[in-house]
């Protein structure tokens, strides 16, 4: 029998495992915390600031606050653009003890559309309890007050107000002032790209048209905004920092509003326009297109039959005709030309001209036809501009050429942008040879050249660079341009707009100026003058230049019947004036669409309104006509 051995444990063997263990446990709890400790170093040193601006962005909320719009006057202080208290009635809906039943009795109570609640509904369903929603917009008065009388009965409703554009002049002004709208896509594109988007972040309405988009800068102020503190819930517990906006600057226009209302109602019931202003410094007085539109309709969101019934109503009131209608301007050119023609040494102021009843260019046989059938005999340019004889002028544009009238007329400011502060303005067009090729792919011919010596052709031009040539020319070669801005600010402190001027006109003889203004003053006081009729008995000296456009061109022996022709296709009606003649004070242009003669339809136009301001106490005061926000 074998005998049994007994194994015997090896202490130090398994006091140095244990060791080994022991150390090697030990040393990787000592990595885990360096690793842990390094990982707090991170969090709480190295990326401590990244941490807390998250920790405060998710605790602090910066809100918004939208400046007070500037508002807009006239040249004396009258108002024209206001920013008025619209009520809104809002329900908190965690405040509501029944919602549907607070909804339903507001209903009730305030006579308000069924469909209201449905809606009402649906966005407190996307709104957080505690954010108060909109049941209506723009209560009436009568509503305010009813509602304030029972606000007791309806925990959690209250009426808020804000401001929105109002114009209470409405149609008068829509052209020039324009309006305010909603910002949309296209707007919000455009002021991203200036860089501006962040100081429209409260803003909802923005500058549509007229002075109320090209002053938006001024009129707009800058955004405040309000920090504050908000739970994990979105609820605003307190408020940590205020900074107020900053309200838009007011402005002041060169308008008259007597003026431009009773310049209005001798335009009514007429497509055309017509422009006031004062030549020596560009003030526009009053710019009226007729028709008109009511701004108002556009503020709170105009509706799509509306929109439609504007958009293609016939007479098309949406277009400024003053500034963006084009027209041949006729021969309220001929006092212009006349100064080429001088300058250019075609004619003196003692040439003697034979006007027949017609023109022919040499070895063609083409007849150029002037509007009285057997011509006006012999004449000097005095008179050529008093009768206003197209064969003298069709003689002038044959010697000079196209390139001549293009040079010369370009300096009064046909074919360019007036300058004034509108974007929505048209060039016109100013013919040459260049621009024929490009537009027609024709050479230019001499026949062409003689219809723009009596402004027609491919001649187009607005009633307010009408009126600006006007300007240049009874100013004597200073080149004003038209200006709205009267000035930005309080009266007391008003920053005013310094007059803004082109390049003047040099002629080798200033005394070329008197020949084209004498014959405008026989116009109007001469024994044949074509507007004598329509200025009979003024209190004061005018003088001016009547024209009227042919729309379609006539055949060469065609004879013109304003009774047969339709009336969109009837001549064009146009007059240029000013007064007094001796020291001019002002310029007006008048444009009526299909009306006819100039000097029989536009000339007696452009007395009346040379008569508002020649003569003040016939100049009615402004009528103030109130219009609610219905």
């Amino acid at each position: 029998m074998a005998s049994s051995r007994i194994k015997m444990r090896d202490h130090g063997a398994e006091s140095s495992l244990y060791w080994r263990r022991a150390v090697i446990a030990f040393i990787g709890i000592i990595a885990l915390m360096g690793g842990l400790l390094a990982n707090l170093y991170h969090l709480q040193i190295t990326e401590h600031q990244s941490y807390q601006t998250r920790s405060n962005d998710n605790r602090i909320k910066v809100v918004p606050i939208a400046p007070t719009r500037g508002l807009i006057y006239d040249r004396n202080g009258i108002l024209l653009a206001e920013n008025r208290p619209i009520y809104s009635l809002e329900i908190t809906p965690e405040q509501a003890q029944d919602l549907d039943k607070t909804v339903d009795q507001l209903i009730t109570l305030l006579e308000l559309e069924p469909k209201v609640k449905e809606r009402f509904l649906n966005e407190a369903r996307r709104q957080r309890r505690f954010n108060p929603v909109v049941l209506v917009n723009r209560l009436t008065e009568q509503q305010v007050a009813r509602f304030s009388i029972n606000q007791h009965k309806f925990p959690g409703a209250a009426i808020e107000a804000y401001l929105k554009r109002f114009y209470p002049y409405r149609d008068t002004f829509t052209h020039a002032v324009g309006y305010v709208a909603r910002i949309n896509d296209k707007d919000v594109a455009r002021l991203k790209k200036d860089n501006k988007l962040a100081n429209y972040a409260a803003t909802r309405d923005i500058g549509k048209l007229g002075v109320e988009r090209y002053y938006e800068d001024t009129l707009h102020g800058q955004t405040g905004y309000q920090e504050v503190e908000v739970n994990n819930r979105g609820r605003i517990i307190r408020t940590l920092k205020y900074q107020p906006p900053i309200p838009g600057s007011d402005i002041y226009l060169n308008l008259d509003v007597a003026l431009q209302q009773q310049a209005q109602e001798l335009m009514a019931n007429r497509r055309g326009a017509a422009v006031i202003m004062t030549p020596k410094d560009g003030k526009v007085l009053s710019i009226i297109s007729s028709p008109s539109y009511d701004p108002n309709l556009f503020v709170h969101g105009i509706s799509g039959p509306e929109y439609r019934h504007l958009l293609n109503n016939p007479d098309r009131p949406l277009i400024n005709r003053a500034s963006q209608g084009i027209y041949a301007p006729a021969s309220t050119v001929k006092p212009m030309l006349a100064i080429m023609g001088l300058n250019e040494g075609a004619f003196t102021p003692n040439t003697r001209f034979f006007g027949g009843p017609y023109f022919q260019i040499p070895n063609t046989k083409r007849k150029f036809r002037d509007w009285r059938r057997w011509g006006h005999g012999w004449m000097d340019v005095y008179r050529a501009i008093e009768i206003s004889a197209d064969t003298f002028f069709y003689d002038l544009a044959y010697k000079v050429g196209i390139d001549g009238i293009n040079d010369y007329m370009s300096r009064f400011g046909f074919g360019e942008y007036s300058g004034i502060d509108l974007h929505e303005e048209a060039n016109g067009n100013l013919p040459s040879r260049e621009w024929k090729k490009a537009r027609h792919k024709q050479p230019w011919y001499q026949g062409d050249t003689i219809s723009v010596g009596i402004g027609q052709g491919y001649w187009t031009a607005t009633p307010l660079q009408l009126a600006r040539a006007t300007s240049i020319l009874v100013d004597k070669g200073d080149t004003v341009h038209p200006r709205l801005l009267h000035g930005i600010g309080a009266p007391d402190g008003m920053i005013t707009m310094p007059i803004s001027k082109g390049q003047p006109i040099n002629l080798k003889q200033e005394s070329f100026w008197d020949v084209s203004l004498t014959g405008m003053h026989r116009v109007i006081n001469g024994r044949e003058g074509t507007a004598r009729r329509a200025f009979a008995n003024t209190p004061y000296t005018a003088a001016g230049k009547s024209g009227t456009a042919q729309v379609f061109s006539l055949a060469e022996n065609q004879q013109y019947d304003h009774a047969k022709t339709k009336e969109h296709l009837r001549d064009n009606a146009l007059f240029v004036a000013f007064a007094p003649y001796e020291n001019p004070e002002v310029v007006v242009s008048v444009v009526l669409e299909n009306a006819g003669g100039g000097s029989s339809q536009a000339a007696p136009v452009a007395r009346a309104l040379l008569d508002l301001y020649m003569i003040p106490e016939i100049l009615d005061p402004p009528n103030t006509q109130e219009l609610t926000d219905e």
